[in-house]
């Protein structure tokens, strides 16, 4: 054997943790136990799978019966439900990964049908992986008709699925709109042997918060131990029907005259139908920082009773009252609601409504800001409204409402220098700029300049016509501008309204669109005056012919005696008239005198 291979097989037999990894064969997915492997058809049985590479997603079915309820616990254990009534005999055990990848545990599982009854329970063989397992079996409550503010019990069967004894058994109700009453919602139970059950018993009390709703759920929690200890936890959800209460009918007494009952669920509900914003008295418009707008409510009460001195509290507040429910004078409490976002401007954030009988809608405005230092965002808004009915019981309606704040590019469109003149028919510059006037910056689209009627790098029936008319901005930084240099060749003279438009994504991903209007003024073409005629209708200038070297020096002599030595002027042409200029005499360019 060769030294290297020496080496290597030493470090293998030193060092086995090291090249485990390398070493160790990918496990492939497969079955090996399942617990039990044996159970009975007459109750409902939850199977533990224990093998390898289990996914979530994986399926547990038995050939030649059909697909079980499968939970995946790890990808080395998953718990399936074999339910009742399952024909006896052997069945092939198979789980399913979701790529249709299959194993199988041939005669993993027996069914069998019981004898007879026997109070002896069977222990389950050593080294199998059973547990207890509690579940809801039924549960009921003591009235037929549930209905807001009603006392009621709760009983419910809790049943032992599993092979294993449930001990410890503490079963807690969490409170909502169903309030555990005297056992402070915990119930201990015990213990509860493989395949019993156990009844308890819950008082309960309905919220009048159920008002119109026509079923409560109700969670509760059981906790447990096997034998050895091991705690489990389970959560149920339990649906109780919520009956709404009817009005007493009018009842006989002893005496002749009939007397109507008082009805004996009565109450109101202040409820916000619709809301909109608005900017001085104007159409609906966005929310920015900064900027005053009022709150426009629509509340109804949709009670059947009547709700006395109303009060509304923008940012949530509440209203004190006594022991005995009377309202206290200056009880009300709104100086603890959220303004970080919007403030009251103008009047504080308090309005007294007055009464508003049962099915009436009132509306309400309210005065706010929106703050400087407000992200675009969505902002929830909490409002209170708070009153008394007949017997002076104070209520509180809390509601909440969303107001959504954007951030609008404060930017300027005009042209960056004059632009006339514009001549009409003739290509034009339209010099434009984009500049961001705001305090953040701003990412801009397109940014187009056209006409009405017209239409960009083309002719429309007016005539008019634009090219190179639209470019894309990009970011735009405070205080920094975008140029574009359009060309227009207006068909018609007189003003022209030029309409410049910028559209942007909003911060909720809607699109927008800016819109400027720019008007010019378009000239007519100026036509150039006609020449002087003959000849074509313009002067023709007689050119001069070449001078001889003769000539030249003829021309010096005759300077030089004072007899002029500028060049002799051509004749002109017989078809042109000459105009007549007068003759202005030319001094002498002899030398100068000298003086005495």
């Amino acid at each position: 054997m060769k030294p290297k291979k020496i080496t290597i097989l030493l470090l293998i037999l030193l060092f086995p943790g090291f090249f485990y990894p390398v070493l160790a064969a990918p496990v492939a997915l497969g079955i090996t136990i399942v617990s039990p492997s044996t159970t009975p058809n007459n109750i409902s049985t939850v199977l533990s799978i224990t093998g390898a590479d289990f996914v979530d997603g994986t399926v547990v079915s038995l050939e030649g019966y059909g697909v079980l309820a499968t939970t995946f616990v790890s990808v080395t254990s998953l718990n399936a439900v074999l339910p009742v009534g399952v024909p006896a005999g052997n069945y092939n055990v198979v789980v399913t990964l979701p790529d249709t990848t299959q194993a199988s545990l041939p005669n993993g599982l027996t069914v069998t049908i019981p004898i007879a009854p026997t109070a002896t329970a069977t222990l389950a063989p050593p080294g199998t992986y059973e547990r207890p397992v509690i579940v809801v079996l039924s549960y009921s409550t003591s009235a037929s008709k549930i209905s807001p503010g009603q006392n009621f019990d709760l009983y419910v069967t809790i049943y032992n699925s599993g092979q294993h004894y449930a001990r410890n058994i503490v079963a807690s109700f969490v409170p909502d709109l169903l309030l555990p009453r005297v056992t402070g919602g915990v119930v201990a139970v015990g213990e509860i042997a493989p395949g019993n059950r156990q009844d308890l018993t819950q008082p309960l009390t309905a919220s009048w918060d159920l008002w119109g709703q026509t079923t409560a759920s109700l969670t509760m929690n059981v906790s447990y131990t096997d034998e050895e200890g091991v705690s489990f936890t389970e959560k149920f959800t339990l649906s109780i029907p919520i009956t709404p209460p009817k009005l007493g009918a009018p009842t006989l007494t002893p005496t002749p005259t009939p007397t109507p009952t008082t009805p004996p669920y009565q109450r109101s509900q202040l409820v916000i139908t619709n809301y909109n914003t608005s900017v001085l008295s104007m159409d609906p418009s966005p929310l920015q920082p900064g900027l005053q707008f009022t709150l426009n409510l629509q509340v109804q009460n949709v009670g059947n009773d009547l709700a006395k001195r109303v009060t509304m509290i923008i940012g949530g507040g509440s209203s004190s009252s006594s022991a005995s429910g009377t309202p206290e004078p200056g009880g009300i409490s709104g100086a603890a609601g959220e303004f970080t976002n919007f403030a009251p401007i103008g009047s504080s954030n308090i309005q007294s409504l007055g009464d508003l009988p049962a099915g009436q809608t009132i509306k309400i405005s309210q005065p706010l800001i929106v703050n400087t230092s407000t992200n675009p965002g969505a902002y929830p808004m909490r409002i209170s409204f708070t009153y008394s009915n007949e017997k002076g019981s104070v209520s509180t309606d809390e509601q909440v409402i969303t107001l959504l704040v954007y951030l609008v590019p404060n930017v300027e469109i005009s042209f960056y220098r004059d632009p006339n003149p514009i001549l009409m028919g003739q290509p034009n510059l339209l010099p434009l700029q984009v500049i961001n006037l705001g305090r953040r910056s701003v990412v801009l689209g397109n940014m187009k300049v056209t006409s009405e009627g017209a239409e960009a790098m083309g002719t429309s029936a007016m005539g008019t016509s634009f090219s190179n008319n639209v470019i894309l901005v990009g970011n735009l930084d405070i205080g920094m501008y975008f140029t574009l240099d359009a060309t227009m060749i207006p068909a018609a003279s007189g003003p022209l309204e030029l309409l410049i438009t910028v559209d942007y994504t909003d911060d909720f991903n809607l699109s927008q669109v800016i819109t400027r209007s720019l008007t010019v003024e378009v000239q007519e073409m100026t036509v150039p005056e006609s020449g002087m005629e003959g000849n074509g209708g313009s002067e023709i200038v007689p050119e001069l012919a070449p001078e001889t070297f003769w000539q030249k020096v003829l021309r010096f002599v005759k300077g030089l005696l004072g007899l002029g030595s500028g060049r002799p002027e051509p004749a002109p042409s017989p078809d042109i008239p000459v105009e007549e200029l007068p003759v202005e005499e030319v001094p002498s360019q002899g030398k100068p005198l000298k003086g005495p």
